[in-house]
């Protein structure tokens, strides 16, 4: 059953216009459901002989089993290590003689799959993506190779600023909640998984019912229906309980992890929005105003143009599948943390209280209808924005209608998501390095 819809992707989309100029490229965009109820969006362009498969199976690392945190994330990088008859070596050379490639990740909310393949190799290339996906072997030297490279990761991680200040917001903003530890889980959680835990995991995380497709590139209707059901046909239904979602909790307090570094790393955040949310919009044009679109933004202007704190500020929508926060970061030197992190309480509390202007309304609008949507062209990142869009909960009118919805927010509608996103008192900040006059908050 194939339900068409026209998606007016403006160039923001697609990545075809030039200059910076509004224009528009009109693709279509379908519904494919296979015989056995899988359903995928596709977008058909047989310019070039390349299919891009991208698919998402939600719930990701927040089903790893209690103390073997990163389960999922060794998971998603042993998918393409072996699978069926095929150990780790020969799977490689087969992917190679096939010049495809093939790729997993793992997030707390997602397992996610990228395939791009040739049309005269795709039948062979779909038949390696249903063994990774339904037959992996995890062999022991692929386990435990990847093993040490996760763990050797973790210990960069561990010794970064920026990762550790980052990381520190979420453990407070979700303790006791998976989004409270890191995806690639601890030295010691890492260390204890074991292949059966993989093998749980994967029966938990790989299933029909969580599945979101899109796929792009030199294929018909007719000859991606089957395929869905070859590819994805015999993985589990279902799966275990997902986790609820959360509010997160965000004290207003300021942490400092020491680091023997000349500059701090400041992260900050309050509460956020799910993608569902209806202030979703509004809040895209907020955040753009803030510090979202680049040097002209309000914190950029504060503390880069004016005072000369940063090289740089950024916030954005951090909207989870199980909770979501609205946070940001930069960095300066030491001796400047502490004027710093006032001019950000100050421009944090003045949006809050006064919204924002026409102008700075209009510029949001250009911005977020043109410009920015230009980093999306090809198939493999056309693929994974219309899944992405899926995720978010969109349904396939969602792009024909994404300029209309924006150019709707008014002035009025800004100010009621600042007040209800920005709230000073709960600003919560974390700071690695050793920031001068700056004592901790609680």
């Amino acid at each position: 059953m194939i339900r068409a819809a026209c998606l007016a992707l403006a160039l923001g989309l697609l990545g075809l216009a030039t200059g910076g100029s509004a224009a528009r490229a009109e693709i279509d965009v379908v519904s494919v459901t296979s015989p056995g109820g899988i359903e995928s969006w596709l977008y058909e362009d047989h310019t070039l002989p390349i299919l891009s498969i991208d698919a998402s199976f939600l719930g990701g690392a927040t089903l790893d089993p209690e103390g073997r945190r990163g389960t999922a994330a060794l998971l998603a990088a042993l998918l393409d290590e072996g699978a069926g008859g095929l150990d780790s070596a020969a799977f490689a050379t087969a992917l190679e003689d096939l010049a495809a490639d093939i790729g997993f990740a793992t997030s707390d909310d997602d397992v996610r799959l990228s395939a791009t393949m040739l049309t005269d190799t795709r039948d062979a290339t779909t038949d390696l993506l249903r063994l990774a996906l339904t037959e992996p072997r995890f062999d022991a030297e692929p386990v435990e190779r990847l093993r040490a490279q996760t763990l050797a990761s973790i210990r960069q991680k561990d010794a970064d600023p920026r990762t550790r200040a980052g990381a520190e917001l979420y453990v407070q903003a979700f303790p006791g909640h998976p989004y409270g530890s890191p995806t690639s889980g601890s030295a010691e959680s890492v260390a204890a998984i074991t292949v059966a835990d993989l093998r749980a995991v994967h029966g938990a995380a790989l299933t029909r019912a969580r599945l979101r497709v899109a796929v792009v590139g030199d294929i018909t209707a007719e000859e991606l229906r089957p395929l869905l059901d070859r590819i994805f046909g015999a993985l589990p239904e279902t799966g275990p309980e997902l986790p609820a979602i959360v509010e997160p909790h965000m004290s207003g307090e300021t942490t400092v992890l020491d680091f023997d570094t000349p500059q701090s790393v400041v992260f900050f955040g309050n509460a956020g929005l799910l993608n569902d949310d209806p202030d979703i919009i509004p809040a895209l044009v907020m955040n753009y105003v803030l510090a979202g679109g680049g040097l002209s933004t309000r914190l950029s202007e504060a503390l880069r143009v004016k005072r000369g704190l940063t090289y740089g500020v950024y916030t954005w929508l951090a909207s989870g599948e199980f909770g979501a926060l609205y946070m940001g970061t930069f960095s300066t030197s030491n001796a400047q943390a502490a004027e710093a992190i006032a001019v950000l309480r100050d421009e944090w509390a003045r949006m809050a209280e006064g919204g924002i202007s026409e102008a700075e309304l209009a510029s949001a609008k250009r911005y977020l209808t043109g410009e920015f949507p230009l980093r999306f062209n090809g198939t493999q990142n056309i693929a994974a924005q219309l899944l992405g869009l899926q995720l978010g909960g969109h349904d396939i009118g969602y792009v024909r209608e994404r300029r209309g919805l924006i150019e709707a927010v008014t002035v009025e509608d800004v100010a009621r998501v600042a007040r209800r996103l920005l709230l000073p008192e709960e600003l919560t900040l974390v700071i690695a390095g050793r920031p001068e006059r700056v004592a901790p908050r609680n």
